[in-house]
This record gives structure tokens, C-alpha cells and sequence, in this order.
């Protein structure tokens, strides 16, 4: 057990502390971008389910002999648009091939020319900052865990 990060956690040579900061606040925007990104295709699944709830209360209203509201359901809202040209699908597609794409390709891009490739430097070296070497779940690294069988080096 080294009592270290991993290997590829740790700071490439002549990275200075300002280029280690400026890529972990890079990562941390991609994080935001990354949540954004869930919370879209959550919307996507959600207008789904909708759209198909819709179409049975469509059926139970008209059923239910209020053919004006069901007519209504079925010219305004069923196979609507949620934004001008799209459906939700649409939405999803546009953003991870333009936006996404582009933030995802920048972060690669400052991890591979400034960190020769290292992921969360800035966050393992964190990590040292405030972990108590020696203290049970304090571990540098999860190969550092007894009793972890799938953790051991």
C-alpha cells in the first residue's frame, strides 16, 4: 500500500498549481454540464410518458361523452411540439451533438495539452489536503481498503 493517489491522479511534471486549478474549475463546469444533460433527457423521458398519458385521457374524456375538450386534446396538445420543430428526442440530439459535443472536446482537449491525460488532479490533490493518513476511510486509493477483496492491488 503507497498511501498515494493512484498514478493517474497525480500531478504530471512542470504542471503548475495554477494550471491544476484552472483544469479542475474546467472540470467542474463540465460536471454542471453533465447534470444539465441528465435533467434534459429526464425531460425527454418525462414528455414521453406524458405524451402517451395524454392520449389515454384523450380516449376517457372522449368516452366520457366531452367530445369538444377531447377534440380539443387532440388538435392542441398530442403530437405537439414542446419548442418550435422539435420534439423532445429533437432537443436531446441537438444538444449532445453541438453544445455538449463542443464542452466535452474542450475538456479533453485541456486534459491531454496541460495534464498529459490525468483526470482529477486537482480533486485527488484535495483529497491529500484533508484526508488523515492512516485513519480508516481515509484511504488514498480504494486498493489502500482491507477487507475489500475486489479493491486489493
Amino acid at each position: 500500500m503507497s498511501d498515494q493517489p493512484s498514478p493517474e491522479h497525480r500531478r504530471p511534471a512542470g504542471v503548475t498549481d495554477a494550471t491544476v486549478e484552472a483544469v479542475g474549475k474546467l472540470s467542474a463546469a463540465l460536471d454542471h454540464v453533465e447534470d444539465a444533460r441528465g435533467h434534459l433527457y429526464a425531460f425527454h423521458r418525462l414528455m414521453g410518458s406524458a405524451e402517451s398519458t395524454f392520449e389515454e385521457a384523450e380516449e376517457l374524456v372522449r368516452e366520457a361523452g366531452h367530445t369538444d375538450i377531447a377534440d380539443a386534446m387532440d388538435r392542441d396538445v398530442l403530437g405537439q411540439n414542446p419548442l418550435p420543430g422539435m420534439w423532445s428526442f429533437q432537443m436531446v440530439e441537438a444538444f449532445d451533438d453541438g453544445f455538449y459535443a463542443r464542452t466535452k472536446g474542450l475538456h479533453q482537449r485541456a486534459l491531454d495539452e496541460l495534464m498529459e491525460g490525468q483526470r482529477h488532479v486537482f480533486e485527488a490533490e484535495m483529497k491529500e489536503l484533508r484526508r488523515t493518513r492512516g485513519r480508516e476511510g481515509h484511504e488514498a486509493r480504494p486498493a489502500d481498503v482491507e477487507g475489500h477483496p475486489e479493491y486489493d492491488d
